[in-house]
């Protein structure tokens, strides 16, 4: 399945309590698919964001933080546009042999689309550092026996 690169949404700037947040107007499984969590990058407004998703019972926004929005110049109330994709190596972006691998293996594939970027490009640095093509199998093949056991590194 491969994954749509970017959702963009004009809103609000919302606030609530002491969060100051975005409410997205879609559910992030129909744009991305199934995942445990969705760390996503992109702008408000043109100012770089990143983080993870938060939910409230079906609904999903994206915190910002008091240095976030002292240096984007945003307040609560301020209308937004906002421009989100998932961080990190997404499907079609994996090379076709570890793509299949995964896809191959379900519970592996879930666990490694719920990781933090750090830990999948981890993964990925390691297979493609192998010189030698059988090392290569080798080492596909490990990580998706890892991801199913639900390690997040070797």
């Amino acid at each position: 399945m491969t994954t749509p690169t970017h959702q963009t949404f004009e809103t609000i700037l919302q606030r609530e309590g002491k969060f100051t947040f975005v409410a997205l107007p879609f559910p992030p499984v129909q744009a991305w698919g199934a995942r445990p969590r969705f760390a996503v990058t992109g702008t408000i407004n043109g100012h770089a964001v990143r983080g993870t998703l938060g939910a409230q019972e079906e609904a999903y926004f994206l915190r910002v933080g008091a240095a976030w929005l002292r240096d984007s110049g945003l307040s609560a109330g301020d209308p937004v546009v906002v421009t989100l994709e998932l961080e990190g190596p997404q499907d079609a972006n994996l090379a076709a042999d570890i793509r299949q691998a995964l896809d191959a293996h379900p519970a592996a594939k879930t666990f490694f689309d719920g990781l933090p970027t750090f830990y999948r490009k981890n993964y990925i640095r390691w297979i493609e550092s192998a010189k030698r093509d059988d090392t290569r199998a080798r080492r596909i093949a490990e990580m998706v026996q890892l991801l199913a056991e639900g390690k997040r590194e070797k």
